[in-house]
């Protein structure tokens, strides 16, 4: 914990979600020595970190959340994401070794205050924390702004199978379009993102965590 707050700024509660033990107790540990940071809490899923209070707004006043959660992604735990199920939260930074536009995107749209690399220098990460709590936001990676990276739910469906290998005749009969819709949605894909092929497209998929980012539409 930290020593108490500096005399000059207020005391500011931080809580960390991480899967790997090492990194989130090592940021603890590092952020613990700021005399205005007090780490209340580290959670390794989104469902320990509501268990434990750590998304409470009333506990929490900035929380660091990754995006890579085993299986499940950090920005379902995003206030955009998760709507009204789980009432307020605080202020969050997500922290990620990902630097692709497309997440900032994500996390911006979805209510994020921050956005910082877990490569960025502690103090990048300590100042973001403080901008977050007084209110600013702090994007080390800068939103494109371009609605391009974003992929509806029924594209995201139709690249998840892809990405599986199967065929438009496959595709169309598991989501009950026809394969020629198939080719459609592949074809503005291809198009939009400057791919040649479906092998392009899988790579790229898994590369860059596409299937990750929660959809912005039917």
């Amino acid at each position: 914990m930290a020593l108490g707050p500096a005399p000059d700024r207020p005391l500011i509660r931080v809580g960390i979600i991480d899967d790997h033990p090492v990194v989130g107790t090592g940021t603890a540990a590092l952020l613990a020595v700021e005399v205005d940071l007090d780490v209340v809490g580290v959670a390794a899923s989104l469902d320990e970190a509501r268990a434990t209070g750590l998304t409470d707004p009333g506990q929490v006043d900035v929380l660091l959340l990754d995006i890579r959660l085993g299986t499940d992604s950090g920005l379902h735990g995003l206030p955009g994401a998760v709507g009204a199920a789980h009432g307020p939260m605080p202020a969050v930074i997500v922290l990620t070794a990902y630097d692709y536009p497309q997440y900032a995107d994500a996390a911006l749209r979805l209510g994020a205050a921050g956005f910082v690399l877990k490569t960025a220098p502690l103090p990048e990460l300590i100042d973001a924390i403080r901008r977050v709590a007084a209110g600013g936001l702090a994007f080390a990676v800068r939103p494109s702004g371009i609605a391009r990276w974003h992929l509806t739910a029924r594209e995201g469906e139709v690249v998840r199978l892809v990405v599986d290998g199967r065929s438009n005749d496959e595709i169309g009969a598991l989501l009950g379009i026809g394969a020629k819709t198939v080719e459609t949605h592949l074809s503005r894909l291809f198009e939009r993102f400057g791919l040649a092929s479906r092998t392009e497209l899988a790579s790229r998929a898994l590369r860059e965590g596409w299937l990750e980012v929660p959809p912005t539409e039917r």
